[in-house]
């Protein structure tokens, strides 16, 4: 591990994160862990060091090279083509001079190249999971030696429909079982589907959380404004115009909410786009695509339509009609603020979000973010103000 230590010095990984300090002694002894941290806490050296470490105190599978089907010994399965690379990049920056090869498979790219390089060997392979499907199905990928998993972002993935594909790839094909090999799942949230996904997947695994469990992270500065239903649209103008440059992303309640918003925003010159549930795939497809190029850097879209997503880099996030609910208020403003940016997410409040208000509070202030008086009355007036007096 003497090539490992001197990687990591080479880094200048100094100070570990928290992530970091506690997941690493847990991998390093072989344990199976379920994971709760933030993008940008810096995960991914939190499951590469430990797996390029077990992969070297093992022995590698060899790589396999030059057989028909590569063997890794160790399968990081991630959602977006761009996180994949980042994972692929931190696992080569480790790997460097051990012996290990890690290798990066994703769609949207041409699967020649991808193939050539699997074929080179390959110890430890990154991919989304749908790419890994369609190189499992040509005969060209084995799990059967897979002693090292690590799913990163699993609600992400989850949210972007990929359970089945998950599900096949750990359970149906000839993946180890779980006991046999050693499981890694970082999540940002843990919603009851990634409940269940770590109870199919692990095996007598240490839960770790670190910050507060789905958090919006302190990058988010957080503002709500009082508006009544009415003043809202004048309101998202106002804003909308006052903003410097970037992709911003407005949440509305309904469907017809939605096409409302986005008619009046091109109507007063704002180039806007939508996505609900009623769009076809192809629609919400050419919705993506102009919102991220910037040609129509204003988005209007339902929760639902918005959960699969993969939005990247938006500055701002509006709720223009509150959630109900505290966790999808998290999940929706947790849409900025991505990767150690800087993001601003602003709510309208109304009197119909009254009793949202005591844990909104609460929220506020484990974030460190200012709470406007008027909300505080709101909240306590709702009785139920946040948490038992400690």
């Amino acid at each position: 591990g003497g090539a490992l230590m001197e990687n990591v010095r080479r880094c200048k990984y100094t100070k570990p994160t928290p992530v970091q300090r506690y997941s690493i002694p847990i991998g390093l002894a072989g344990r199976d862990m379920m994971a709760c941290a933030q993008t940008g806490s810096g995960k991914t050296a939190a499951f590469c060091f430990p797996i390029i470490a077990n992969i070297l105190k093992t022995g590698g599978s060899g790589g396999s090279r030059g057989a028909r089907a590569a063997a890794p010994s160790a399968l990081v399965l991630s959602p977006t083509r761009e996180l994949s690379s980042q994972i692929y990049d931190e696992a080569r920056k480790f790997s460097y001079q051990t012996g290990v090869r890690p290798v990066v498979v994703y769609g949207g790219a041409p699967q020649q190249q991808q193939l050539r390089e699997l074929s080179r060997g390959c110890d430890l392979l990154v991919a989304t999971p749908g790419r890994l499907i369609d190189i499992m199905d040509r005969g060209r990928v084995s799990l059967g030696r897979v002693r090292f998993l690590a799913l990163d972002e699993a609600d992400r993935m989850l949210d972007m429909g990929f359970e089945p594909q998950i599900r096949r790839i750990v359970e149906g094909e000839d993946m180890p079982r779980p006991g046999e090999r050693q499981t890694l799942l970082f999540s940002a949230t843990f919603p009851k589907e990634i409940q269940r996904l770590a109870s199919d997947f692990l095996h007598r695994y240490i839960f770790l959380a670190v910050g507060r469990v789905g958090s919006s992270t302190e990058l988010i500065v957080q503002h709500v404004e009082y508006v009544s239903g009415p003043d809202k649209r004048q309101m998202v103008l106002d804003l909308l115009q006052s903003l410097e440059t970037g992709l911003t992303l407005v949440f509305v309640e309904t469907k017809k909410g939605a096409d409302a918003l986005e008619e009046f925003l091109h109507r007063n010159g704002l180039p806007a786009t939508s996505i609900h549930g009623d769009r076809s795939q192809s629609e919400r497809e050419a919705a993506l695509r102009s919102f991220r190029s910037g040609r129509t850097p204003v988005l209007v879209a339902t929760d639902v339509a918005a959960r699969g997503l993969d939005i990247p880099h938006v500055t701002h996030v509006i709720n223009f009609d509150l959630p109900a609910d505290i966790d999808d208020y998290v999940h929706r403003i947790g849409r900025t603020g991505r990767a150690g940016k800087k993001g601003l997410a602003t709510a309208f409040f109304c009197d119909k979000d009254a009793s949202l208000a005591p844990k909104l509070v609460e929220l506020l202030g484990e974030t460190n973010q200012e709470v406007p008086g008027w909300l505080q009355n709101i909240a306590s007036r709702s009785g139920h103000f946040g948490s038992k007096p400690r």
